[in-house]
């Protein structure tokens, strides 16, 4: 197979037999429950876009490994300009779907493993480069979603995983075999697994030799025996059961996260790709992390732009979109938005060639691209909220609008600049509602404080990345100190 079309994947989704719990009820078809449909379609996008030659050079590559055009969600980045058109690609999902469409999560996996796993067996003799590559060039070939799962409970944070109370908090290793490994554990906040046909695991934090059980990274399938899935609750989520498209705002595309957990799951080996080296287990959160943070200033833009365009039709609706002031806060909102944009193409204009040969973003410009991603976006939240006005949270629901003796009454009083429908106002009230505090809110603005780690691992990291000493002999430099 080459490269999937959107109904291609969906009918594949629907042949796996996942283990899906919402609401305290097992869900036997995920693909078309109401609630979870919309997170399918917004994966779908990539698939769908990947069809259309407009796209082509953002959506998909030619392999190095395969010779062949894959999914550039399925691509080891070969260059700067990769990295760049990662980016890219991202934010033109963004504008496309105004959600989560997930697979940023997998391909961020893809690279860092990729290369964490060379440098292991160069320091080990072990097999998993090789073991990586037959995985990734499978995934190319059929053309598969793969969530990358990274996220452990945690438990005590104050207790490294091996210290836990409960030693289930991380992740680990419970059983080592001739043919593999026994795993058993969880992953929380996990975007797409639900929408995905295989599933990398990987360390969530540097270990020490005490934490060797917990040091592990592998891929199985999703419906692989032993893992099953609890949804997590968004807000608004139920309002997809009440067949009104207005009052979702966002009725075709969503994310949508689960708590996956592995209940005594069997792993080949040829599907390893860590098992007790801990001295990798830092270097490959780090590449994650680095990489996910870098894809942040792409998704997080395209939401954005739908975002600032949604505040400046209000406006229009509103008869405000004169006002200075308004004009003054939709510049503000670029702003910002442009700026996020930037981090992310800066972070991966500076990238380096790794010893595996594939790329690398700067990872000091990605975590300062991901820190400005946990504050700008509340920005331009508020102040989209201030330019729709109060009728975006106090809209009556359009069961309402559509009743015979309420709805007259309601385009009456709920009317703005006359030569716009009652109808369109609400709608597009309700879907700044959707990206500032509905269903999306946790794709765009809740994600953009904790998703691929919350504010302070990125200051951490900036702190550890920023060569303070340098910047001091610069300036005794300068100063012509002498010591």
């Amino acid at each position: 197979m080459a490269l999937m079309t959107g109904e291609q994947y969906i009918e594949s989704i629907r042949k796996l037999n996942m283990q899906v719990y919402m609401f305290g009820k097992k869900i036997e078809c995920p693909v078309d429950d109401p609630i979870l449909r919309p997170s399918l379609n917004s994966v779908r996008m990539t698939y769908d876009l990947a069809q259309e030659a407009e796209y082509e050079d953002l959506m998909t590559v030619v392999s190095p490994y395969t010779g062949k055009r894959v999914n550039r969600f399925t691509h080891i980045h070969q260059s700067t300009t990769d990295l760049r058109n990662k980016v890219k690609m991202q934010r033109l999902l963004g504008q496309k779907t105004a959600a989560c469409f997930q697979r940023c999560v997998g391909m961020d996996a893809f690279n860092s493993v990729f290369s964490t796993t060379f440098e292991t067996d160069k320091a080990h003799g072990t097999n998993y480069h090789d073991n990586f590559k037959k995985f990734m060039m499978y995934c190319q070939e059929e053309d598969l979603t793969v969530d990358g799962a990274m996220t452990d409970p945690k438990g005590d944070r104050s207790k490294a995983p091996h210290a836990q109370e409960d030693p289930d908090l991380f992740l680990r290793v419970v059983e080592r075999r001739e043919d593999g490994i026994v795993v058993r554990g969880c992953k929380a906040h996990q975007t797409g697994a639900l929408n995905s046909h295989e599933i990398i695991i990987m360390p969530t934090i540097s270990m020490t030799p005490a934490d060797k059980d917990y040091a592990v990274s592998f891929a199985v399938p999703m419906d692989t025996k032993g893992i099953y899935m609890i949804i997590g609750r968004q807000s608004c989520d139920t309002r997809k059961l009440e067949n009104t498209e207005m009052d979702v705002g966002n009725a075709e595309f969503g994310g949508v996260e689960a708590l996956t957990i592995f209940d005594d799951v069997f792993v080949p080996n040829d599907r390893i790709f860590l098992n007790g080296e801990t001295e990798f287990a830092g270097m490959m959160v780090e590449r994650f992390a680095g990489y996910h943070r870098q894809s942040y200033g792409g998704c997080k833009v395209g939401v954005g732009d739908v975002l600032i365009g949604a505040a400046a039709v209000a406006a229009d609706f509103n008869g405000a979109a004169k006002a200075s002031h308004v004009k003054d806060k939709l510049i503000e909102m670029t702003h910002l938005n442009e700026t996020l944009y930037c981090c992310g193409i800066a972070c991966s204009a500076e990238g380096h060639q790794t010893e595996s040969g594939n790329y690398l973003i700067d990872l000091l410009l990605a975590n300062v691209c991901k820190q400005n991603i946990t504050r700008f976006p509340y920005e331009i939240v508020r102040l989209a909220e201030d330019i729709a006005g109060g009728l975006m949270v106090t809209a009556p629901s359009e069961a309402d609008f559509r009743d015979p003796t309420l709805g007259p009454v309601i385009d009456k009083y709920l009317r703005g600049v006359n030569a716009v429908s009652t109808e369109n106002r609400l709608r597009i009230l309700r879907l700044i509602e959707n990206l500032a505090l509905g269903t999306a809110a946790v794709g765009y603005r809740t994600e953009s404080m904790h998703g691929a780690g919350s504010p302070q691992a990125q200051r951490i990291m900036i702190a550890r990345q920023g060569n303070l000493a340098h910047k001091k002999e610069l300036a005794k430099t300068i100063a012509h100190i002498t010591e």
